[in-house]
């Protein structure tokens, strides 16, 4: 009930920007209907959110957060249609973008780390980039099967 009211009141706003000319963008206005249509818990694990040619290109995570929206993509393109007409977004592309390890994290791994027992340390946790660390575990994975 309360996503259909968030629905109905950020499409008003919305509607009234499309009408405003050319001081709002197609681009803009994806982006703010996305966090309606896909709900504040997709939102907040997206980044990059950018339309072109009618093509709505997000940004997640990881492969868990790729799938789960992959299952929710005709009803997110239905949502975003009921906000923004339904010529302005025809397809949803997702990609999968790690979120960058800051200073500040990097140092608290580590600390993690070593305060873990020798058997319980997984030598992928030293590969600092987290895709070729995933690409590791599976390579690893597939050769011990």
């Amino acid at each position: 009930m309360a996503v259909s009211t968030e629905m109905e009141r950020a499409g008003r706003v919305i509607a009234r920007w499309k009408d405003s000319g050319d001081c709002v963008s197609a681009n803009d206005l994806a982006r703010a209907a996305w966090r309606v249509a896909a709900g504040k818990r997709i939102a907040a694990h997206t980044t990059g959110v950018t339309l072109r040619d009618k093509r709505l290109l997000v940004r997640v995570e990881d492969d868990v957060w790729r799938r789960q929206l992959s299952v929710l993509r005709s009803q997110i393109l239905r949502n975003l249609a009921k906000t923004l007409g339904d010529e302005v977004v025809t397809r949803l592309d997702i990609q999968v973008m790690p979120q960058r390890i800051g200073p500040g994290r990097e140092e608290a791994l580590r600390r993690e780390l070593r305060r873990k027992p020798a058997s319980s340390v997984d030598e992928a946790d030293h590969i600092e980039d987290p895709v070729l660390r995933q690409i590791y575990r599976k390579a690893r994975k597939r050769a011990s099967a």
